[in-house]
């Protein structure tokens, strides 16, 4: 996250904040990035639990950092933000966090996303992961990243803020032990340009990159 909050009070012009939460909600071994992608995530996916271990613990832990603490923090930092004329706040979510349940963005609400968040924590409790067709492998990860689609309801409550969402690419991180295929430095495009955008940009809108795409 990144706030002058001289530039707020005194300037009134492009405070910004980029929101970039990545608790991966497993505990994995290096191994695992020296299998097919297609293996682990996808419809081809098969279950990796001699590589990914999901706990409760794990996955509750990866709700709070990735979704409830982007919605604290949006929260905490709205106030300021709207003393400016200019305002941008960037999601950095992921092209692979995509549930049925909130494809339609347009009609989220808040308690609807909460909901989904929640009924996924019960089911990883009652180990019914994969009953209740949960994505394999990094379930909770994707689920947090999902449920940014709560970036647009943010949009529509605040129409004077310039609001997006962005998937990065594949960045090589600690979370895949630098095995993505882009480096920092080209991950942070998206982000950047939805931070630096002009006056007039878009809002509640989810980038691929630097690209416009779906929720």
């Amino acid at each position: 996250m990144f706030l002058d909050e001289n530039m707020v009070h005194e300037r009134r012009s492009l405070p910004w904040t980029v929101n970039n939460a990545g608790v991966n909600g497993a505990i994995t071994k290096e191994e695992l990035w020296k299998v097919d992608f297609g293996e682990i995530v996808g419809v081809n996916a098969r279950p990796l639990k001699e590589l990914v271990k999901q706990t409760y613990e794990t996955a509750e832990n990866c709700m709070r950092t990735n979704y409830y603490g982007i919605k604290q923090l949006s929260k905490a930092l709205i106030p300021l933000l709207l003393l400016s004329n200019s305002a941008r706040t960037v999601n950095v979510s992921s092209i692979l966090g995509q549930l049925e349940e909130l494809e339609d963005v347009d009609g989220l609400t808040e308690g609807k996303v909460d909901k989904v968040v929640e009924g996924f924590l019960e089911d990883v409790k009652e180990n019914l992961i994969e009953t209740n067709g949960w994505p394999l492998n990094f379930s909770a990860y994707f689920v947090s990243k999902a449920a940014l689609a709560y970036t647009r309801i943010l949009a529509m409550k605040y129409p004077r803020i310039a609001i997006n969402a962005v998937h990065p690419g594949s960045v090589g991180t600690d979370i895949n032990y630098h095995n993505g295929k882009l480096p920092v430095e080209e991950g942070a495009k998206g982000p950047v340009m939805l931070a630096l955008m002009p006056e007039g940009g878009p809002s509640g809108l989810f980038f691929d990159e630097t690209n416009v795409s779906t929720f």
